[in-house]
């Protein structure tokens, strides 16, 4: 036994006191193989993960390395049984590799051949395969780089991208740091990336992501293509672009429902390159027009199915993903280690907090009852409309009031998932409502006016959940959700994360039903932000101050 920081145990789980002195050299050292899943006060819980152990060998870590971090701040013996299948476990990936072949263009080529004979015979793969050049090697079809990659991890053999990237065409970029520069963890994480060819980017909400991107981009020096969830987040960035980097206005394109600009540096929505039309994708042209050197991916973890699916040019490109939480209700984030690349960096919510880049928040449920007669009705009611029925009750509006009242001057979100809700709520609070309907032009209005002040409180629904910069939001307030889903709590909440200028903390408020299905949902919404240490406070709906 040492007096290290770290309990290896044999479930794979890493227990790390963070108040131990080696603490921070510590979750260092095991950052690039494991993965933290909790991180409340006082012991943060890591896991060791297959994907986790590859995306460390991706990122050019090995088993020795691995073994010796665990061996190295442990407290007591690492199980030996651990220790032998972290090295079984990095040992299978790169046994299969992606290369260029000479004449045959991209190959799966193998240095261990009952590995290859094995995949080989996998219904998923053979269809994305060519002809067998020899024992060892087999002809790739072009447009399957991703999808391989994919089925590759899936069937437990993920295999080493050598194909590498094109240049793509030059374009001058770089950061214009003026009366602003860039912090150390942005820095880090976009040498991270660049080091590493591609991968993903993990920071809090109002960390500054899209600065973590402008640097990548000037280390590309490329045309770049940046693919984000709406219209209003490619304007912001667009803003972003132009106020910290050389780029001018008529380098930045626009490509949305609204507008089709293809500029040396485009901003593109995910829904118009998604748009379907007779069975194919027409917008997916834009991935020829140019020859893009960099391509960005803005709220990584929202990657829709066609984008995953469009792979064969953006594979030969460097990618970067950019999000707060890699968190997937689907369990789809192998898809974004095979067709973004692994994780970079990643950096705890509550590391930046207390380096002072983003506000505490102080979290609280407030739980409402539901009258007797909706209770009767919510009982006899079909288990798909118990929700609906739970979260829009009229004990909501009345607690909404309450909070708002609480916080007068303070610039206020109320944030819910039914228009028909959310339409009632803005009628009682005398507030505007922003919704899939309000035009771009008018939430673009309604979020300046937010912005400046002239307006203190906006009913919004989840088009608000991403990349909306609201830097003087102050409290959000909760009333219905897409069910349980962890990373919209955790995108709701970063609404409120930019530092306030006097110091104080946001406040987070979700408004839930007891005894309800609304109860459980909301639960399993508050598991993410627990594991980062956020800790709700629950108050009954009687308590608030009147």
């Amino acid at each position: 036994m040492n007096d290290g920081p770290l309990i290896v145990q044999s479930d794979k789980t890493l227990l790390l006191e963070i108040d131990h002195e080696r603490a921070a050299d510590c979750r260092k050292a095991i950052a690039p193989f494991a993965e933290l899943e909790r991180s409340p006060e006082h012991i943060h819980t890591y896991r060791l993960t297959p994907l986790g152990l590859w995306n460390a060998r991706a990122a050019g870590h090995d088993a020795e390395q691995v073994v010796d971090t665990l061996l190295a701040y442990s407290r007591y013996a690492v199980p030996h049984a651990l220790l032998v299948d972290v090295a079984e476990t990095m040992a299978r990936y790169g046994r299969l590799r992606l290369e260029k072949h000479p004449t045959h263009g991209l190959v799966l080529s193998s240095t261990d051949r009952p590995v290859l004979e094995e995949v080989l015979r996998a219904k998923k793969v053979k269809g994305m395969l060519g002809e067998r050049l020899d024992d060892d090697s087999v002809v790739v079809h072009p447009s399957e780089r991703g999808n391989l990659k994919q089925a590759l991890l899936k069937l437990g053999w993920p295999a080493e991208d050598f194909a590498g990237y094109v240049d793509g065409e030059a374009h001058a970029i770089s950061l214009v740091e003026d009366g602003w520069s860039l912090r150390d963890y942005q820095r880090d994480a976009a040498e991270s990336f660049w080091h590493g060819g591609s991968g993903v980017v993990v920071l809090p909400c109002g960390a500054g992501k899209t600065i973590v991107g402008a640097a990548a981009m000037a280390h590309a020096q490329a045309t770049t293509l940046i693919l984000v969830t709406n219209t209003v987040s490619a304007r912001q960035w667009k803003d972003e672009l132009v106020k910290r980097t050389s780029l001018t206005e008529d380098e930045i394109g626009e490509y949305s429902g609204a507008v089709k600009e293809i500029r040396p540096v485009t901003i593109a929505t995910y829904q118009v390159l998604t748009l379907r039309r007779k069975g194919s994708y027409p917008h997916l042209d834009l991935l020829d027009a140019r020859d893009w050197g960099l391509i960005v991916y803005d709220e990584v973890h929202l990657l829709p199915a066609p984008i995953f699916r469009m792979t064969a040019d953006l594979q030969a490109r460097r990618r970067i993903g950019l999000t707060a939480t890699l968190v997937r209700e689907d369990g789809r984030e192998g898809d974004v280690f095979s067709l973004i690349g692994p994780k970079r960096y990643d950096a705890p919510w509550k590391d930046i907090e207390s380096q002072g880049w983003i506000a505490p928040a102080d979290c609280v449920e407030v739980r409402v009852t539901l009258p007797s007669s909706e209770r009767l009705v919510y009982a006899t009611a079909e288990p798909e409309e118990r929700y609906r029925l739970a979260s829009c009750t009229a004990e909501k509006t009345r607690v909404v009031r309450d909070i708002v009242a609480a916080h007068p001057d303070q610039p206020t979100l109320v944030i819910g998932q039914y228009i028909d809700q959310l339409d009632e709520l803005a009628a009682e609070l005398d507030a505007p409502v922003i919704k899939g309907e309000t035009t771009v032009k008018e939430r673009q209005r309604l979020f300046d006016a937010f912005r400046s002040g002239e307006i203190g409180l906006l009913v919004v629904s989840k088009v608000a959940n991403f990349s909306i910069d609201l830097p003087s939001a102050e409290v959000a307030i909760q009333v219905s959700g897409s069910f349980g889903s962890r990373q919209e709590e955790a995108q709701r909440l970063g609404r409120l994360l930019r530092p306030k200028s006097d110091g104080k903390s946001a406040h987070f408020y979700t408004i839930v039903s007891r005894d309800t299905v609304d109860a459980e949902f909301a639960q399993n919404r508050q598991r993410f932000l627990a594991e980062q240490g956020y800790a709700y406070r629950i108050l009954d709906a009687e308590d608030l101050p009147a």
